[in-house]
């Protein structure tokens, strides 16, 4: 499960005309469903009233790479910081997570999200793998993180040590999304540091880190095409009943459907931890209204994932 190497991302904007879902009951416009806890992106960054353990906070660089050591290595991640950031109020923290072979740099073109970012308020960051050819240890996969053993999860806890000592970061809203290996990796952060990430977007990813004992319910929404080569849509349900199990869930309902895709929302759950499956038919390895992948299939635009994802973060906080 790997991408092809040195691809060219061709970046398209999402036209007008594109549904940007952001909540709501309308099933034509809501793929993240409800249940979790309303709210829009004003009320998560516009009016976040002063932290008391913000004080003595400085203004940071809008963009810059921080280093970071971890267990006697230096590893890097890109961050980006809203010019709405104010260090004296708490602001949600997105981890948006490369895939196999590609970089920091990569993501954020294909993702489109410090666009996002500037819009609704938060501070985003894209990790770094250490690895050539990049990749994460998110369970079994990927080479060569996993034969190397790589300390991905002590990079994860340091890196959020590092952003909550830097910057005034809103613990209950620390949010991972990623692309394949980083959709892996993101479902692992739910599994093993289920403390400090509230909720996950894993994109052309699947659940491959076992045991997976998350220590509470984790809010989680996928998104797969199902004709991805790569990540295949015949092992997304494991990930989808395994989530929807642990956060006991007790219904079940489609939530979006536009053109080719359409969404379904298992609610009910344990903490409001919603877990919601978007599947592209006929989809590929991508990352739907993004940059396009070449020779990895069908992407769609019919859903925004940047767009999506986000507005499911924000109504699935920590509890």
């Amino acid at each position: 499960m790997r991408f092809l190497g040195a691809v060219v991302f061709v970046l398209m904007a999402a036209c007008n005309s594109s549904p940007t879902p952001f909540g709501g009951t309308d099933l034509d416009a809501s793929p993240g469903g409800g249940g979790g806890g309303g709210g829009d992106d004003a009320a998560v960054s516009g009016d976040a009233p002063p932290s008391a353990t913000c004080a003595n906070k400085l203004a940071q660089p809008r963009d810059a790479t921080w280093t970071i050591m971890v267990g006697g290595q230096a590893r890097t991640a890109k961050v980006h910081v809203p010019a709405s950031y104010d260090p004296t109020k708490a602001m949600p923290v997105v981890l948006n997570i490369h895939g196999r072979t590609q970089d920091a740099q990569a993501q954020a073109n294909l993702t489109m999200a410090i666009a996002k970012s500037d819009a609704a308020g938060f501070i985003l960051v894209h990790p770094q793998s250490a690895t050539s050819p990049t990749s994460w240890n998110s369970g079994s996969c990927c080479e060569p993180a996993t034969t190397n053993n790589v300390d991905d999860l002590g990079y994860f806890h340091a890196l959020l040590d590092e952003l909550e000592a830097k910057l005034c970061v809103d613990t209950n809203r620390v949010f991972a999304m990623g692309l394949s290996n980083g959709g892996y990796q993101s479902h692992t952060l739910a599994c093993k540091m289920a403390d400090r990430i509230a909720a996950i977007g894993p994109v052309a990813g699947l659940l491959l880190q076992s045991p997976c004992s998350p220590s509470r319910p984790v809010a989680a929404m996928l998104i797969n095409g199902t004709d991805d080569t790569l990540s295949q849509y015949q092992f997304v349900g494991q990930g989808v009943t395994f989530w929807a199990t642990k956060n006991q869930c007790t219904t079940q309902m489609q939530t979006y459907n536009q053109g080719d895709v359409t969404c379904v929302t298992h609610g009910g759950c344990a903490s409001g931890a919603d877990v919601v499956l978007c599947t592209v038919q006929d989809g590929g390895h991508q990352w739907p209204g993004g940059g396009t992948l070449p020779f990895l299939g069908k992407k769609s635009d019919n859903l925004i994932a940047t767009e999506a994802l986000w507005s499911f973060f924000v109504a699935h906080p920590r509890r």
